[in-house]
């Protein structure tokens, strides 16, 4: 029997990548993504047992629909990774962002995460240890945030909320289920080349190019699914609550 992991926002992008690093650790995998896969769409890339699952995680009984259905196919929930996340369908500028923009951000972001994350600990906390050897560990949540949970974006204000609110529910599912052995942690990526950075390629290359990030390259999904991979593990026993900025040091203050 190997751990499972339930990954939202795992189609494409940062989720996918996490998927497949996930699955050559050994996990079996439950995908979740908002949109049908269609003929072109293919896994192989995740190795081993995994299954897609079709699913708005800001709506209630898609949660509960992606939350059964993982629990059908594999019997446990080991690893949540809360990676689903949309930005704003239009840069605006603070003082012109539209109260419906604003909504639907939070609700997947933020909402989404949190009712997510509630319900699958409750079913974490409820199964036997997967190693009776490590007792202080029942299960592990990973929140994919992001460098704009710290830094402003005033043309996508509704976004920075969003992820700074993710960072704080990190701090309280942390908190709050460290006596229930589930340890709660955060991964802020910064610039990173996916479909979401698509359209503000060039914008990105320039400031790279001026020296903005001390690791002068764009980082990419793998990056990230990298750093996923070690929380994932049975390596930190006792830390909890903390993040990791995946950003080529982007968060470094410099003169």
């Amino acid at each position: 029997m190997n751990k499972t992991a339930l990954v939202t926002g795992g189609r494409r992008g940062i989720g996918r990548a996490i998927a497949a690093r996930l699955s050559l650790d050994g996990f079996d995998v439950a995908i979740n993504g908002v949109s049908k896969i269609s003929g072109d769409d293919n896994f192989d890339d995740i190795k081993g047992r995994h299954i897609y699952i079709q699913g708005d995680i800001s709506n209630a009984s898609d949660r509960k629909n992606i939350i059964d259905l993982t629990m059908e196919s594999f019997g446990r929930i080991d690893l949540l990774v809360n990676n689903a996340g949309v930005a704003p369908n239009v840069r605006a500028d603070l003082l012109e962002m539209s109260e419906e923009s604003y909504d639907r951000v939070m609700s997947i972001n933020t909402k989404g995460n949190m009712f997510l994350t509630q319900e699958v600990a409750k079913i974490m906390i409820k199964q036997p240890l997967f190693n009776e050897d490590i007792k202080s560990k029942r299960g592990t949540i990973i929140n994919i945030s992001s460098c704009s949970a710290a830094v402003s974006s005033i043309t996508r204000g509704e976004y920075c909320v969003s992820k700074a609110a993710v960072s704080m529910l990190t701090l309280l599912y942390a908190d709050r289920l460290a006596k229930e052995g589930i340890f709660v942690h955060e991964i802020r990526p910064g610039v990173i080349e996916t479909d979401m950075t698509s359209t503000v390629k060039q914008k990105y290359d320039d400031l790279i190019a001026q020296g903005l990030f001390p690791i002068a390259r764009w980082g990419m999904a793998e990056d990230i699914a990298n750093a996923v991979s070690v929380f994932a593990s049975d390596s930190f026993l006792y830390t909890t609550g903390n993040y990791i900025d995946i950003d080529g040091g982007f968060h470094i203050r410099r003169l």
